[in-house]
C-alpha cells in the first residue's frame, strides 16, 4: 500500500503494476474482494454492455435519471482525459481525494489478490456509490460482459447497444462468439434490451435458456417520438430508445416520462463522441471511433452532415484493432489522412499505421512525429469550413482535446 497521502497520480501508476496482466478476465478475483467490502446494494442497477454506444447509452441514462430526481451513480470507461471521468455521482465527477480514500478502503481488505488496472477502478467506483446512498448504479461493462469485473453485481436490468466485432483476441473471433460473451450480463427474469436491429442468435438463445426478458426493438420498442439526443448522428436516437426501454422495463418509469425525455435528451453531450469544436472558422469533429461498425456509423453521420470544405483525418489506433476495416467506411470522406501514434505502449507506430492506412484506402498517407505536429500542421493547411477529424482511439482523441482545450480562442 502506498504511503499516507500519497495523491492519485501515484495510486494509478502503482495499478498498473499489480497485475502481470492488462486485461485478465474473470470474476473470482473481484468477488473475492468485493465479499470484504460488503457494501450495500441499491434496489436498482443497470448493466449497460455492448460493443458501441455504451459511453452513450451511459450518459442518456444519467441524466433522464437525474431529471427524474433519482440518486444516481455512472462507471465508465475508458476516460478521455481525466481518471475521475469514470465515476460520477449526481452528475458530478468524484474528486481525487474521494477516489484514493476509495482504493485504500480496497487496500485494506485486498490482501493478496492480484486485481488489475481496471478491476481496482471497477471497485472503486462501487466503494463510492455505496458510501453515496444512491438509488441506481449505472455500470458500463469495459470489455465483453460474462468474464468483465462489472458483472460482479447483479443487475436489475441489462442494456446491450449491439454485437459488432471488436478485442477478437479475448471475446472470439465472430459475431457468435463474441454475442456469447455479451449475452453473459442478462439474468434470469430480469429485463435485457437489445438496441439493434440485428439480433445474433446467441442473445435471443440464451435469454430463452435463462429466461431473462429480452426486449427488442421494433417488436418490444421502437423509436418513434424518440428526439435527437445532443450527439451527433441518427445512430444515436436508435441508442436512446432502447435506454428508453431499459429506464421502463426495470422499474424506472418517472426517467421515461415522455415529457421529460424531451427536455433533456437534446441537451446530452459526451466528450468525443461526435463533439464539434470550432477554432479559427475550423471544424474539429473528434470521435473515439475504433472498430469497423463505429467508423461506418462515423461515415454515415459524416455523409449525412456534407460539408463544402475539405476533411483531413488525423487517425491513431492500437494493435487490437482493424485499421483496414475502420479506415475503408470513412475513405471517401477524407481528403487526407494523417497517421500518429497514440498515446499507449499499445499503439500501432505512426510509420507502420500509415502503411496500412495507404494500403487500405488506395491513397498516400501522411505521417506526423506526435499528435501536437499533426495537429498544427492541419491548422495551418486547412482553410475556412474545412474540417480535421481526429479519430480512432481515447487515447488520440483524449490528448487531442486537452490541445483544443488549452487554446483561448476554442
Amino acid at each position: 500500500m502506498l504511503p499516507a497521502g500519497s495523491p492519485l497520480s501515484d495510486w494509478l501508476s502503482w495499478l498498473e503494476t499489480l497485475s502481470p496482466n492488462e486485461i485478465d478476465l474473470g470474476l473470482e478475483r473481484v468477488q473475492a474482494v468485493l465479499g470484504r467490502l460488503s457494501l450495500s446494494i441499491p434496489e436498482h442497477v443497470l448493466l449497460i454492455a455492448g460493443t458501441n454506444g455504451k459511453g452513450s447509452s451511459v450518459a442518456m441514462a444519467d441524466a433522464l435519471l437525474g431529471a427524474a430526481n433519482f440518486r444516481v451513480g455512472a462507471f465508465t470507461s475508458p476516460h478521455i482525459i481525466n481518471y475521475n471521468e469514470r465515476i460520477s455521482i449526481q452528475g458530478q465527477h468524484a474528486q481525487d481525494a474521494e477516489i484514493v480514500v476509495a482504493f485504500e478502503t480496497i487496500e485494506a481488505v485486498r490482501n493478496d489478490v492480484p486485481l488489475t488496472y481496471f478491476e481496482y477502478g471497477t471497485l472503486a467506483a462501487l466503494v463510492l456509490f455505496a458510501e453515496a446512498a444512491l438509488d441506481v448504479w449505472i455500470l458500463e461493462v469495459g470489455m465483453g460482459g460474462r468474464l468483465d469485473a462489472t458483472n460482479v453485481i447483479d443487475p436489475t436490468g441489462v442494456l446491450i447497444s449491439n454485437v459488432s466485432l471488436d478485442h477478437c483476441d479475448w471475446l472470439g473471433k465472430d459475431i457468435d462468439a463474441i454475442a456469447v460473451e455479451k449475452a453473459g450480463v442478462m439474468r434470469g427474469g430480469i429485463p435485457a434490451v437489445f438496441g439493434a436491429e440485428n439480433v445474433p442468435q446467441a442473445i435471443v438463445d440464451h435469454a430463452a435458456e435463462i429466461g431473462a426478458r429480452l426486449l427488442l426493438r421494433n417488436q418490444d420498442y421502437s423509436l418513434d417520438s424518440v428526439p435527437q439526443p445532443g450527439l451527433r448522428g441518427e445512430f444515436q436516437v436508435g441508442n436512446a430508445a432502447a435506454v428508453i426501454a431499459l429506464l421502463k422495463a426495470a422499474g424506472l418509469e418517472a426517467a421515461a416520462d415522455t415529457d421529460l425525455v424531451a427536455a433533456v435528451l437534446p441537451t446530452v453531450q459526451v466528450r468525443g463522441r461526435g463533439q464539434c469544436i470550432e477554432s479559427d472558422g475550423i471544424e474539429w469533429l473528434l470521435d473515439v471511433a475504433h472498430n469497423p461498425a463505429a467508423a461506418e456509423a462515423l461515415a454515415e453521420t459524416l455523409a449525412a452532415e456534407g460539408r463544402s470544405g475539405a476533411t483531413l483525418a488525423i487517425v491513431g489506433m492500437l494493435d487490437d484493432k482493424d485499421v483496414e476495416g475502420s479506415v475503408r467506411p470513412l475513405n471517401e470522406h477524407v481528403d487526407q489522412w494523417v497517421a500518429v501514434t497514440a498515446d499507449s505502449h499499445r499503439a500501432i507506430p505512426a510509420q507502420e499505421l500509415a502503411r496500412r492506412i495507404a494500403n487500405a484506402s488506395g491513397r498516400p498517407c501522411l505521417v506526423a512525429d506526435s499528435l501536437v505536429d499533426a495537429m498544427e500542421s492541419a491548422r495551418r493547411d486547412a482553410s475556412i469550413n474545412d474540417r480535421i477529424l481526429v479519430t480512432g482511439s481515447f487515447y488520440l482523441v483524449g490528448p487531442a482535446l486537452e490541445q483544443l482545450y488549452s487554446r483561448p480562442e476554442t
